[in-house]
């Protein structure tokens, strides 16, 4: 039987439940990069665009150039873009269809841990980074808690259900980058943690932007309507509301950066 995978396949949806934590880590790691203006940009798995416009927005790149393998978040990231320095194809992330030394900065976003080999990824925004170029990423530490549905996960888990995982969970850890990056040959390589929270209107708000999410949807479409409506009530006790109604989660990404060798 095959296994299932994680897709996304709808840009909007990715948007409201992953843009918004998308665009809270990406500026702390835009900041933490400090790079200069005027650079070129490789982004891969750029997805619906999300870190791409932040690229644009904060960086004042000379041009962005968005691989991903999914021809739907494509649509919605040439749509979303204005700026006209950013360009969106088709590709993957362990053949990028581009020359040696192509870019000044090549960036993952929320990506590695999706790579089947991440190894052959960060050896490949290596290749394509010039030399004294950037090659850094972010990814939610799937096995420490940092995920932002990991309220839901964990009740799912609680509940003798296995949450949907990508294919290279253990990517996300912070050792496991900086041997990436060690065996790729990059230099100057520091790491650091990410750590965000994002508020919702209420529980209900949480929910129904959380159950857009391609791996929960996918999970809990297997479950009754009574376990449904027990891993709701479960999950609102973990997130208790302010005195307005708000409810608020966190997420916790772990960042590495290096530097290709002059």
């Amino acid at each position: 039987m095959t296994e299932p995978q994680i897709r996304f396949d709808d840009g909007a949806a990715y948007e409201r439940m992953m843009g918004g934590w998308s665009r809270l880590a990406g500026a702390v790691f835009l900041e933490w990069l400090a790079p200069g203006q005027g650079l070129r940009w490789i982004d891969v798995g750029c997805g619906n665009g999300a870190f791409t416009e932040l690229i644009v927005e904060r960086s004042a790149p000379a041009q962005v150039q968005g691989i991903d393998p999914s021809e739907a978040q494509l649509a919605f990231a040439r749509g979303r873009h204005r700026a006209g320095v950013a360009e969106f194809r088709q590709g993957d992330a362990m053949a990028l269809p581009f020359s040696p030394g192509s870019f000044d900065a090549a960036v993952m976003a929320l990506v590695i841990f999706f790579i089947p080999d991440p190894a052959r990824g960060v050896a490949e925004m290596a290749r394509v980074a010039s030399p004294g170029g950037t090659v850094a990423a972010y990814a939610w530490d799937l096995f420490g808690g940092g995920f932002p549905l990991e309220p839901i996960q964990a009740e799912l888990r609680a509940l003798g259900v296995a949450p949907l995982m990508p294919p290279s969970p253990g990517a996300s850890r912070t050792e496991a980058l900086r041997q990436l990056w060690t065996d790729a040959g990059l230099e100057a390589i520091e790491t650091r943690e990410i750590a965000v929270e994002r508020t919702f209107a209420d529980f209900e708000d949480f929910w129904t932007v959380s159950l857009l999410g391609s791996s929960i949807r996918q999970t809990l479409a297997a479950m009754t309507s009574g376990d449904m409506a027990l891993l709701k009530e479960r999950v609102r006790k973990r997130l208790p509301p302010d005195s307005a109604g708000r409810v608020t989660a966190g997420a916790r990404a772990n960042a590495i950066k290096g530097r290709v060798r002059r």
